[in-house]
């Protein structure tokens, strides 16, 4: 008999899933690939259903930076809180960089940003200002793993960060989360495994996935919360 996993150490990087949309009409090029390439796959692809990563490609890094940042280890109900008050202070939108900026430690401590998410959503600021954090179409046309390096320069800004730009923003087609605790949560599921994979030993098990590993990344989110109530909606997920 499989163990369950007992790792309860708290995970820094986990995804509340979305409420679905209706379903796919158009097949997704991923789905015959991924099902090839993986029976076990094949089965999740036939339980799930249509792959329905629909990346937002208007999105610009910096705002989706902040998102990100806001929803790192907490539940997706709390952080929805934190960015409607931060929001707010905006007129409903997402402060621009220049805005950030002159907002006291007060005003956003009083949104509910802890002062080590201060820092890191006024560095993102910064950075955008200064053209660390790119336009759209200049990160668009960044190598993926340049874009990585210039971005988690940042102070608080981790590789996670950035993957999550990388597939829910800018849309990138192959990217393989695995520092994400719901990726390497359900690759155990998916293969009945007692234990989780390191993230090293992760990669290496997905690279026969590529090239659609943010679709194989979006089925194993599904198969980590299969027989689970799935949280409120993340905007970072879409």
């Amino acid at each position: 008999m499989k163990k369950k996993n007992g790792n309860n150490k708290k995970q820094p990087n986990t995804i509340v899933l979305p409420p679905e949309p209706a379903h796919a009409t158009v097949l997704h090029p991923a789905e015959p690939f991924l099902a090839a390439a993986d029976p076990d796959f094949a089965e999740l692809i036939r339980r799930v259903g249509p792959c329905r990563l629909e990346p937002d490609h208007t999105g610009e890094p910096y705002e989706a930076l902040i998102r990100a940042v806001l929803y790192q280890q907490l539940h997706g109900r709390a952080a929805a809180a934190i960015f409607g008050r931060l929001k707010a202070l905006s007129d409903g939108r997402c402060p621009s960089p220049e805005d950030l900026l002159t907002y006291s430690f007060e005003a956003l401590r009083g949104c509910g940003l802890s002062a080590r998410k201060i820092a890191t959503v006024q560095a993102v600021a910064e950075a955008s200002l200064n053209g660390v954090v790119p336009a759209r179409a200049k990160a668009e046309s960044m190598e993926t793993e340049d874009l990585i390096a210039r971005i988690t320069s940042l102070r608080g800004i981790g590789r996670w960060t950035v993957e999550m730009l990388l597939i829910f923003t800018l849309g990138k087609p192959d990217i393989m989360p695995v520092d994400d605790f719901g990726v390497s949560e359900g690759w155990r599921k998916l293969k009945g495994l007692e234990t989780r994979l390191r993230p090293r030993q992760l990669g290496e098990a997905t690279l026969c996935l590529a090239p659609w590993r943010s679709a194989a990344a979006w089925y194993l989110w599904r198969a980590a919360a299969e027989g689970k109530t799935t949280g409120t909606g993340n905007p970072v997920t879409g």
